[in-house]
């Protein structure tokens, strides 16, 4: 079991950037009146922001980094910078470097990327609280996000209306003495198939055939290219996994789960997310929720919805949360950490 704990990290502040474009569940034209009716009652899903095509992650995931660097006027001593997507600028080279660059940071500032998706922002903490906890490096900024509709088919009614574009930022400092966070990070490959874009990459390079729609069922149309996506397959992982990672991790750490004042999952589907809450027996309170607004947004829906949904709460109070990712990979993690007055904003790219 992959149990770690860190020391000395503190969140300054989140901030959360999504496209002004919406889309509705209703005006999608591939499913009925009565589909999309079911459609909302178990994903939760009622709309999704969606960037334009010449919009790339990075560029939201800037919008949210320049609105912390200025308000806290800390360009100049960010000494980290990670980016965790799995939709990134190019092939090469590396988009953290760009956005260093970008954001007008300093040359000594260590810049990296990490491909992840719906577990990336817990793990995207992981390894920036591993790197700050010495001391040795005293501010980071964890980029994290997606830009999931660009692999998917609108013709595709079992990923299309199902996910959001968004990208946030993190500033987190060294604060000496402060309480540990604490992870329980897992992987299994066996489930790579489970959502996958099989083809255009290293494995199977691109073909122009690869850009040929193909019906796969009624309803079901795409390119070798886009994304698939097994609901099924991922429901059972959910069910199956998060609960227990969740359990393993509170009594690793020696946390009653009732001092938890939230959970943020990932929004993946209203139903997992539900039955996972269930399993656990946590008050509905205690677990928000942003997927009626955004859709499934990746690695960036639990900063999303922090930033949507417990703004007030993140700025006035002092909070335990475990945040819990899961999905593609399968990858999946939990931290338990602390929080005191974070700034936390929610911004449209223009």
């Amino acid at each position: 079991m992959a149990y770690l704990s860190t020391s000395n990290s503190n969140i300054l502040a989140i901030c959360s950037c999504v496209p002004k474009g919406i889309e509705r569940t209703s005006e999608y034209k591939h499913i009925s009146s009565e589909e999309q009716e079911l459609f909302i009652k178990t994903t939760g899903i009622k709309e999704r922001r969606v960037a334009e095509k010449n919009v790339t992650c990075s560029d939201l995931c800037f919008l949210a980094a320049k609105d912390i660097l200025q308000k806290f006027d800390c360009a100049d001593s960010i000494d980290l910078v990670i980016f965790v997507s799995q939709s990134p600028d190019y092939y090469l080279p590396t988009t953290a470097v760009i956005l260093q660059d970008r954001l007008g940071l300093s040359k000594d500032c260590l810049a990296f990327d990490i491909n992840l998706g719906c577990s990336g922002y817990v793990y995207g903490l992981s390894v920036v609280s591993n790197l700050l906890q010495s001391g040795q490096l005293k501010k980071a900024l964890l980029l994290v996000g997606d830009k999931s509709t660009t692999s998917t088919n609108y013709s595709d009614k079992s990923t299309y209306p199902l996910f959001g574009d968004a990208g946030s930022a993190t500033l987190i400092e060294y604060i000496k003495g402060v309480k540990d966070w604490h992870f329980n990070l897992q992987s299994d490959g066996s489930g790579k198939n489970s959502i996958i874009i099989e083809h255009g990459h290293s494995r199977n390079p691109f073909d122009k055939s690869f850009e040929d729609i193909i019906e796969i069922e009624p309803g079901i149309s795409r390119s070798k290219k886009n994304l698939i996506l097994n609901g099924m397959d991922i429901f059972n992982f959910a069910l199956k996994e998060v609960g227990p990672n969740i359990n393993s991790l509170a009594e690793q750490s020696k946390t009653d789960k009732n001092d938890i004042d939230f959970y943020i999952l990932h929004q993946a589907n209203r139903l997992i997310n539900e039955s996972v809450r269930k399993k656990l027996k946590i008050e509905s309170e205690k677990v928000p929720y942003s997927i009626e607004k955004f859709g499934n947004t990746s690695s960036a829906s639990i900063p999303l919805t922090m930033c949507y949904s417990l703004k007030k709460e993140l700025q006035e109070k002092k909070l335990t949360l475990l945040l819990s990712g899961f999905g593609v990979g399968f990858s999946w993690g939990s931290v338990i950490l602390r929080s005191e007055n974070v700034y936390t904003n929610l911004i449209e790219h223009d």
